[in-house]
């Protein structure tokens, strides 16, 4: 039974257009996934699920498998992001654990991967996904009102200061693993037993927007002073 890497990259970006084959740091977001995955001898297989033909090509190109396309329904705006991954596990039946990995985060290296399956055995744990400390806490979090007037969106917590405030951790998108059994009974990656494994705010951007791309390749640019 295989443990397999999926990277899901659908063609059909709104925010940044050909995002996942447009040049980051000079090769296309999604080859950068698939670099850190390749390294990784663990993974035996590194499979991209695309709608899009221009995105095989670029993942063939960079020594993905593209085994085959998805359906277009499941790469609408409003297809839940669970819907291609158990549609990828229907066309590969011999997969016992999967390991998502988004091309959104191109941060994300080889040792960060590595470190994750690493945790997930020593833990023995169904699910495990990539997590890092939250840069705004929930706790100074306001709703505003159509007046402009402000409320807590939780209650007051007795600090002065962040540093005395619990961290609070958020998913950052860059790695899901689970056990095939446990993903097609819940359906999702995040339910009994999931654990958290850290990572770094600099290696858990998740680009949505053309702000978090330039974030990105800031970020790649001193790439060596982070590892």
């Amino acid at each position: 039974m295989t443990l397999l890497a999926l990277i899901p990259a659908r063609g059909g970006s709104k925010g940044i257009p050909g995002k996942n084959i447009r040049p980051l740091a000079g090769k296309p977001l999604i080859a950068h996934t698939i670099a850190a995955a390749l390294q990784v001898s663990a993974l035996e297989r590194v499979v991209v699920s695309t709608d899009d033909p221009a995105i095989a090509t670029v993942a063939l190109e960079w020594g993905a498998e593209v085994p085959f396309l998805r359906p277009p329904e499941l790469a609408a705006d409003d297809t839940p992001g669970i819907a291609p991954v158990l549609h990828a596990l229907e066309q590969l039946p011999d997969v016992a654990q999967l390991l998502l990995l988004q091309p959104t985060s191109p941060l994300r290296s080889s040792a960060d991967i590595e470190g994750l399956l690493a945790f997930q055995r020593t833990r023995q744990c169904p699910s495990v996904v990539s997590v890092c400390v939250s840069s705004k806490h929930p706790q100074w979090s306001y709703r505003l009102a159509a007046s402009a007037e402000l409320s807590p969106f939780l209650p007051p917590a007795p600090a002065d200061c962040r540093q005395q405030l619990e961290p609070v951790y958020a998913l950052n998108g860059a790695m899901y693993l689970c056990d095939r059994a446990w993903l097609q009974n819940h359906g999702s990656f995040v339910g009994p037993g999931t654990l958290g494994y850290p990572m770094p705010p600099e290696r858990s951007v998740d680009i949505d927007t053309p702000l978090d791309w330039l974030w990105a390749e800031t970020l790649l640019q001193h790439d060596g002073e982070f590892r």
